[in-house]
């Protein structure tokens, strides 16, 4: 018994940590660059890859698709399946086969093959970005937990300024296989920096699938949950149509598209962070700020979207408190998980899948209905609305049924 204490003590100092752990930041972000570009650069090479395989640019959309189904249905059933491997080693692992699944990407003889080379590649986004998120929490200084995890998501947000422009640069001109060659390289980058640079994380326990499976039975971690995968929807519900809305809508030349692009992604950079300073600071404050903040903005975008300067700052504001929600989201599932925290904070990406899906769905739905290119931020001003009322109940609820206060 005495041994057995012994070897969970290691936990106290690390939570206690008073500089941040740099090296391993680093490498935990860079994973979360690599699988932001891959998730990210298939939609800008459908063109390419429509053409290279003889297909229609719809039935291409299919492998962004795949890719989403993937992290959807990986990420629960990695983080249950995987709950007894060591963390380190889960992370190299995950990134492993991350590696291998853009390897596959690369080499796919077929469209069908490509297809199921994508989904393999989605199955450990999720997991990575919940063990990584638990991983930085546990290298933190003390009181800095939310600015660890979105140190993490950092590396998302910056794909979408440097990665994905590059990758799409690099796959239009050279081929669309050398857009995931690249890909591939930063994982094979990113397991040889986990390995050198990440400790051995011995302050995160590991469990057993039912203990991880009992956070389905929690209903914060439900609500919580549903309120990403409503309120994210809007940011998506515009990012998927901004092309054709910056060109068509505010007269933007086409050269002009990946400029405001990269406007969002720094919006995202920027966004991250603030996020991540503010759920330090109070996390329910912070995804009550952000919501709202988002509704404010995609309702204002509505009307920016006609001129080309206000499409732009739109664009940027759209993309920074989309980003500011994320880190709090992910925290706060940490928090109410208790034992099963690496499900609830892999099922964060699934949740925000769904509201990729569901943002670009209802966004084609108001355009086909002949209501024009702004209407889709009309939709998501309405889902971040709807997403800010769930968080206030759930919030009601949390309070409701927390334990009275001993006398």
């Amino acid at each position: 018994m005495t041994s057995q204490v012994a070897t969970q003590q290691p936990a106290p100092p690390e939570r206690a940590r008073t500089d941040w752990h740099v090296p391993a930041m680093l490498a935990l972000a860079l994973g979360g660059f690599g699988i932001g570009t891959t998730e990210f650069v298939t939609m800008g090479l459908l063109p390419d890859i429509a053409q290279a395989m003889n297909i229609s640019e719809p039935t291409a959309g299919h492998a962004v698709s795949a890719y989403a189904l993937g992290v959807v249905i990986g990420a629960p059933l990695l983080a249950a399946l995987c709950a007894r491997v060591p963390r380190k080693r889960l992370l190299i692992a995950l990134m492993i086969a991350f590696t291998l699944g853009n390897a596959a990407t690369v080499v796919a003889p077929s469209f069908q093959s490509l297809v199921a080379a994508r989904f393999v590649s989605g199955l450990p986004h999720g997991a990575y970005f919940g063990v990584a998120s638990l991983a930085a929490a546990t290298l933190a200084p003390a009181g800095q937990r939310a600015r660890a995890v979105a140190a993490v998501m950092l590396g998302l947000s910056a794909a979408n300024v440097v990665g994905v422009p590059a990758a799409t640069w690099l796959g239009q001109h050279l081929g669309w296989q050398d857009a995931f060659v690249v890909v591939a390289l930063i994982g094979i980058t990113t397991v040889a920096a986990l390995v050198r640079f990440v400790p051995e994380l011995t302050g995160i326990k590991t469990t057993d699938p039912m203990i991880e499976l009992g956070a389905l039975r929690r209903s914060q971690v439900l609500l919580t949950l549903a309120v990403g995968a409503v309120g994210f929807g809007g940011m998506f519900a515009v990012y998927t149509y901004i092309t054709t809305t910056l060109t068509d809508v505010a007269g933007m030349p086409l050269g002009m598209v990946p400029v405001v692009l990269m406007l969002f992604g720094l919006g995202m950079v920027a966004g991250n962070i603030v996020g991540g300073v503010l759920a330090d600071r109070g996390v329910d404050r912070a995804i009550l700020f952000a919501s709202i903040a988002m509704a404010v903005v995609l309702a204002g975008f509505v009307a920016a979207a006609h001129h080309p300067f206000t499409a732009a700052l739109g664009a940027f504001l759209v993309g920074a408190t989309g980003a500011a929600l994320a880190p709090a989201l992910q925290t706060r599932l940490m928090d109410v998980a208790a034992d099963a925290q690496t499900l609830a904070a892999a099922l964060n990406h699934a949740a925000l899948n769904i509201a990729n899906a569901a943002g670009a769905w209802l966004g084609g739905l108001v355009i086909a209905a002949g209501l024009g290119y702004t209407a889709p931020a009309a939709v998501g001003a309405g889902l971040a609305v709807v997403g800010t009322l769930l968080f206030a109940v759930t919030v009601w609820l949390s309070r409701r049924t927390a334990p009275a206060p001993c006398r």
